[in-house]
């Protein structure tokens, strides 16, 4: 299931799926994928300069992960421009949400969160 947000013109898509291969459910371990679209459909063009990202299991235990850019980059938007790239997060648990924002600067200096919005990380047929 994904999710989407547009926050200044700025649009962010995520797809999550389980990944059985780097998973080991009986030790705990749930390896999962998400594919991000960042899409520019406003006017003006921005920057991504770090991420942060807010990761809960169905047990409540939250993990927050900040850091610059995005897989080694900062991408630069122009108006219609697009970003994609696939990242991945292992949970203890079957279920989980992820959601964040990104920190993006227009060249005029002004700098704004785009919101990511929360998406399921669910292994298939669980239980929730």
């Amino acid at each position: 299931m994904s999710s989407s947000a547009t926050t200044d013109g700025i649009r962010i898509t995520v797809r999550p799926a389980f990944w059985p291969e780097r998973s080991a459910p009986e030790s705990g371990q749930f390896a999962f994928t998400y594919k991000v679209e960042i899409m520019n459909e406003g006017e003006a063009p921005a920057q991504l300069q770090s991420r942060h990202w807010v990761i809960t299991d169905s047990e409540g235990r939250v993990e927050e992960v900040k850091g610059e850019g995005v897989v080694g980059r900062q991408p630069k938007l122009g108006p219609g421009e697009r970003f994609e790239y696939t990242s991945w997060a292992m949970l203890r648990t079957p279920f989980g949400t992820m959601r964040g924002t990104y920190a993006m600067v227009r060249p005029d200096g002004t700098h704004f969160d785009a919101r990511i919005a929360e998406f399921a990380l669910t292994l298939p047929n669980a239980l929730h």
